[in-house]
């Protein structure tokens, strides 16, 4: 019966090799390239901060909440937050609003020199801004957001900060290393456009072809087994 298999076998193997080649070596390398690289680097942890330790308690913000509430409908939370050596009250319900959290008038978006001076308070290099950018809708690296500020800086991995343009807050933090260990994600997962899908079609494809790949490879195993070398050496 293993006789009889290895010749389809042989061929199947051999076709399928042809087709996967390319495939299994992106796996195997993306694989090892991911593995590699700690997601905390990948994330951009050593790179900036997402948050700062707010500089105010609950006395320096002395805007009547009262007076702020109602200027927001369907409210839902309350944060206090900062902006440089600004309180802030951030209001959340069916629109995001901020307050300046002493004289409760509403928050002006920052201009370009205030959020360069946000991006290096999180910034933990000592590299100088190449550039910031004001962004109607931001890139794939930052789900395609609205209305952000890109800044740059001039280290050896591009250190990139988004924020917010009506805060100036943090939303995330990419880098060289992201880039390339979301490119090798791209390679593994077979997602060439948004790179999220995990059960797109040319990935179950693939995957189920390369089973097949290997179950040709175990029955060629038969073909010339270890104990049959060893009983011809004995005889």
């Amino acid at each position: 019966m293993i006789k009889t298999a290895l010749k389809p076998a042989r061929k199947i193997h051999k076709y399928l090799g042809y087709l996967l080649a390319l495939q299994l070596f992106a796996w195997l390398l993306g694989g090892l390239v991911m593995s590699a690289i700690p997601l905390e680097m990948v994330h951009g942890k050593h790179l900036a901060n997402r948050q700062l330790e707010n500089p105010f308690n609950s006395t320096h913000y002395t805007a009547s909440l009262d007076q702020l509430t109602q200027q927001v409908s369907g409210l839902r939370s309350i944060e206090f937050k900062h902006f440089l050596n600004t309180p802030l009250i951030k209001l959340s319900g069916d629109t995001d609003a901020y307050f300046h959290g002493v004289t409760g008038q509403r928050f002006q978006a920052p201009a370009q020199a205030a959020i360069e001076r946000q991006a290096k308070a999180h910034y933990l290099g000592d590299s100088e801004i190449a550039h910031a950018t004001l962004m109607a809708t931001g890139p794939r690296e930052v789900q395609y957001r609205k209305n952000i500020w890109r800044v740059i800086f001039d280290d050896a991995l591009s250190t990139t900060v988004y924020l917010t343009h009506d805060s100036g807050h943090v939303i995330t933090v990419r880098s060289t290393l992201w880039r390339i260990f979301d490119f090798f994600w791209m390679l593994h997962i077979m997602d060439y456009d948004e790179r999220d899908d995990f059960n797109n079609p040319l990935l179950i494809s693939f995957s189920a072809t390369s089973v097949l790949f290997c179950i040709s490879g175990i029955i060629l195993l038969f073909q010339s087994p270890p104990w049959r070398r060893r009983r011809t050496q004995f005889k």
